[in-house]
């Protein structure tokens, strides 16, 4: 199940410093280049308020939340795709996640140097994006080659893979992602193997040092990433790092101080799992109020294979009411007194929310 996201950006946008932030690790963040080489990962909680929500209504030893793991990608530079830098070896981190967090220089600092010397967000996104391109057109040119001489075994999936292969390299060819090209869910299938860069899921995120200041630029990339269908976060990497330093208690204060309902970085957290494609369900019990993490458009079976395989393989049905009846209601008998506890059998879809027991004999 797809639940890395990999940050991504050139060098001395604040990527470690975001990373540092999310995880409360301790990554290296200096201002040079290639400060960050080996990609630090970090598995960062995801904040969900319902868990506590129902930890009141079922009394319970413990809450666990789900969580999704963050990769710090070292700067991507100019000529990335040939090796600039340490090059390949980014490229390579990139390819093995799942979605991308693309780290965007909104702010003016002279004591922080600008790789490509001066703020121009829309400049620093397509250098990326270029280099992205490369690499990836690279990747399919050698799948053609590799297909164009296995044709004539009469494979009818090396036949078909061709034309789409072709199609990919074209839309490259023209500078277009290939998230951006109108693919069939069978055309993709034909690619999901080459773990093209361009195809993943993006999320833009926009930081800054002063709203006011850098307002201008947060607008170029807010635009920029519309057009494309994309989403954005604005985050301020220094101060969301202060904040992270500080004790659970004090941050509380501090957002009740600012008028905050939360921070920078638990959008930033939510937005990453719904970039994934990812929703939540629940079981809840005296031991333990545990959120578990799905694909959107799962069945029942095999979200109760997330717990193990055993109740997937010995899945009887779901127990399953939603988290919003009990809230309303307050208390898991009422839910049942008011007929809104159901038995799901093998073809339910999986809603954000459920709360779930799963009946199973192995």
């Amino acid at each position: 199940m797809g639940l890395n996201c990999g940050i991504v950006g050139l060098p001395n946008v604040g990527k470690s410093t975001i990373f540092n932030a999310l995880t409360s690790a301790k990554a290296t963040s200096a201002n040079y280049p290639f400060c960050t080489i080996d990609p630090n990962v970090g598995i960062v909680a995801v904040p969900d308020q319902r868990l506590e929500n129902i930890a009141k209504i079922i009394p319970t030893e413990k809450i666990v939340p789900t969580t999704v793991e963050f990769v710090d990608i070292a700067g991507l530079v100019k000529g990335a795709s040939q090796g600039e830098g340490l090059g390949n070896q980014f490229l390579g981190h990139i390819k093995s996640v799942n979605a991308i967090l693309h780290v965007v220089r909104c702010f003016d600092k002279s004591d922080i140097i600008h790789i490509e010397g001066g703020v121009h967000p829309i400049r620093d996104i397509e250098i990326i994006n270029t280099e992205l391109i490369l690499a990836d057109m690279e990747t399919v040119e050698k799948r053609l080659v590799k297909n164009e001489k296995l044709v004539k075994t009469g494979d009818k999936n090396i036949i078909a893979s061709l034309d789409i292969l072709k199609k990919v390299r074209e839309g490259l060819n023209n500078n277009k992602l290939v998230r951006l090209l109108v693919l069939t869910d069978e055309e993709k299938k034909h690619i999901e193997d080459l773990h093209l860069m361009t195809a993943k899921p993006v999320l833009y995120v926009i930081n800054i040092f002063d709203l006011e200041k850098d307002k201008q630029y947060i607008d170029r990339v807010t635009d920029f990433a519309r057009q494309e269908n994309s989403k954005c976060v604005v985050i301020s990497g220094d101060i969301e790092s202060e904040i992270a330093q500080m004790e659970p208690s004090e941050r509380k204060t501090y957002y009740e101080e600012m008028g905050i309902g939360e921070s920078g970085l638990e959008k930033l957290i939510r937005e990453t799992y719904s970039l994934l494609g990812l929703i939540t369900y629940f079981t809840a019990g005296p031991k333990e109020v545990k959120a578990w993490t799905i694909k959107q458009g799962i069945k029942a079976p095999q979200a109760a294979g997330v717990i193990h395989s055993d109740f997937e393989r010995g899945f009887i049905c779901a127990e399953t009411y939603n988290y919003n009846d009990l809230v309303a209601l307050g208390s898991e008998q009422k839910v049942k007194e008011k007929g809104l506890l159901r038995l799901e059998g093998k073809d339910y879809i999986v809603k954000d929310g459920d709360i779930m027991h799963f009946r199973f004999n192995v």
